[in-house]
């Protein structure tokens, strides 16, 4: 029933994730490493004025997005959030699809950082998140209504990338 990925919940944003080949530092420098790609579906719902989605909402799915990234270093390990900042650029209209592509920037024992952007259709950014999440296993964040299907790998095609 997670807000965000939550695949039952008539109200969440059904979000699928995707792994990014590292991008080409030369060429955007951009940090190396994988990178995550959060594809939503939002909806009147989920909306601030008419028509934009709501800041919130932004910041939940740069929240979440982040927070996954360490998956793809350290699979087993979740981002439960220290820190969480936002800065809006742009608004997120309504009428297409959400996309928000994060990093992890740095990696300790315990804490890990990343960042990511919610990206517009034009490929450019709409809104920057910057967090601090400690890491933990499933079993330590909870212990009861974890349904795997809504926390792993979505079998679909990713969708083509979009570069900054």
């Amino acid at each position: 029933m997670c807000l965000v990925c939550g695949r039952d919940n008539p109200a969440g944003l059904h979000a699928r994730y995707y792994e990014l080949s590292p991008a080409d530092p030369a060429a955007s420098g951009a940090a190396t490493g994988p990178e995550l790609l959060g594809v939503f579906h939002v909806r009147e719902e989920h909306q601030s004025y008419p028509g934009r989605l709501h800041g919130g909402i932004s910041s939940a799915i740069l929240d979440e997005t982040i927070g996954r990234a360490i998956l793809l270093l350290e699979p087993g390990a979740w981002g439960v959030t220290v820190e969480f900042s936002a800065r809006f650029r742009k608004p997120v209209l309504l009428d297409e699809e959400v996309r928000c592509v994060a990093r992890i920037t740095r990696d300790t024992s315990r804490l890990f950082e990343g960042t990511g952007e919610i990206l517009l259709s034009d490929g450019s950014v709409a809104v920057e998140g910057h967090g601090k999440y400690f890491k933990q296993s499933l079993e330590g964040i909870t212990d009861r209504g974890f349904v795997e299907r809504e926390w792993f790998a979505d079998p679909r095609d990713a969708p083509d990338r979009v570069d900054l």
